[in-house]
C-alpha cells in the first residue's frame, strides 16, 4: 500500500491521472472498492435449513477466497494498513467486516430459531468464534488449512453452544 500510487494505476489502466482521481479520491478509496468487489460474491450465506452446513459455508467461503482468489493476496498485503490506517481500516470495518458479521449473525440466529443452538448464545462472540480461526491462521499460521479444518471448528462450536436438552450434531453427513 505504501508503494501504491494512483499515477501508476492510471498508467496501467491506460488513462489519465485525472480519470482515476475522478473515481477515487485516494488510494485508500480505491483499495476499499477493490476489497468490496472481491468480497461481494463471497459474502452471502444461503439459508439451506441446516445450521451445520451454513456454519461450514461461513468458514469454507473465506478459506476459498483467501487461498483460491485474488482476495487472498490483496487482503494479505493490506492487513497491516487496515490495522493502522483509519482511512482504510474504518471503511473496511464499516463495509466488508460489518456485512460479514451480519451474514454470520443470520446463521447464528437461524440456528437458535431451529433449536440447534441455545437461545442464550452470545451472537457476537459466536460469530467471532466461528470465523476467528480462519483469520488467526492467516495472520499467524501461514494460512494452512487442513481438509477437516472447517468441520472441526463448526463441530466444536456446535458442541459448546448445543441446547442442554439434546446433543449437538457433529461429523460428516
Amino acid at each position: 500500500m505504501a508503494r501504491l500510487r494512483l499515477e501508476d494505476v492510471a498508467a496501467r489502466a491506460g488513462c489519465g491521472k485525472a480519470t482515476i482521481y475522478r473515481n477515487w479520491r485516494s488510494k485508500e478509496a480505491l483499495a476499499i472498492e477493490v476489497l468490496d468487489e472481491l468480497t461481494r460474491d463471497a459474502l452471502p450465506i444461503a439459508d439451506v435449513g441446516d445450521t451445520r452446513r451454513e456454519m461450514l459455508a461461513a468458514i469454507e467461503q473465506p478459506i476459498r477466497a483467501l487461498t483460491m482468489t485474488p482476495f487472498g493476496p490483496v487482503i494479505s498485503g493490506l492487513l497491516s494498513e487496515i490495522a493502522s490506517n483509519p482511512m482504510l481500516g474504518e471503511p473496511f470495518r464499516a463495509g466488508v467486516v460489518r456485512t460479514r458479521r451480519e451474514q454470520i449473525g443470520g446463521v447464528i440466529e437461524r440456528g437458535i430459531a431451529r433449536g440447534d443452538l441455545r437461545a442464550d448464545v452470545d451472537r457476537e462472540l459466536a460469530t467471532e468464534l466461528l470465523v476467528g480461526p480462519v483469520y488467526f491462521r492467516l495472520l499467524f499460521g501461514g494460512a494452512e488449512y487442513p481438509p477437516d479444518f472447517a468441520e472441526r471448528v463448526v463441530d466444536e462450536l456446535l458442541r459448546g453452544y448445543a441446547p442442554m436438552s439434546r446433543p449437538a450434531r457433529t461429523g460428516k453427513r
